[in-house]
Formats: C-alpha cells, structure tokens, sequence
C-alpha cells in the first residue's frame, strides 16, 4: 500500500527526499508521471507500518519540513498515537 502526499507549495521535493533519506535514513518516492513534484508516495506496510517507523517517518518530516521554512500544523502523531491506541 501505498500513500500519496501532497508536496506543499514552495517546498522541494527533490531536496526534502535526499534529506530524508541521508538525515534519518527514510526513503519515499516521489510523484510519477502528471503527479510528479506534486505528491511524495509513502509506503505503509510490513516494518513501514510498525508504530515506531510510523512516528519516526512523521517527526523526520515534520523536521525536514521546518527546516525548509514550511510552517506545520501540530497533531500527526497525536492522530497516529489514537490510530495505534484503537487496533
């Protein structure tokens, strides 16, 4: 399974992927055809979906994220924190 994740206007996608994966060793592909630069496509299943890979993958974006200048909104991993707390 796959996730598709609109990219925010004014961040690189290329850059936010290379950071991921050389900073917190996180890869995620990006967009193919008319969604490329557009999405980043994250794999959730098997280890990916492991609770403690899901709230790394969502505080290294956040980060990332931030440092490019992008202001995030609080409440992933509260939200992924409840998904994990109700299965």
């Amino acid at each position: 399974m796959l996730n598709a994740i609109r990219i925010p206007d004014g961040v690189d996608d290329l850059k936010v992927r290379k950071v991921l994966l050389s900073d917190f060793a996180i890869e995620i592909g990006g967009g193919l055809g008319q969604f490329a630069g557009k999405v980043w496509r994250v794999g959730l299943m098997g280890h990916s979906c492991r609770r403690w890979n899901v709230f790394l993958f969502l505080a290294s974006l956040e980060a990332v994220l931030k440092a490019e200048g992008f202001k995030t909104r609080p409440g992933a991993i509260e939200a992924a924190t409840a998904v994990y707390a109700s299965a």
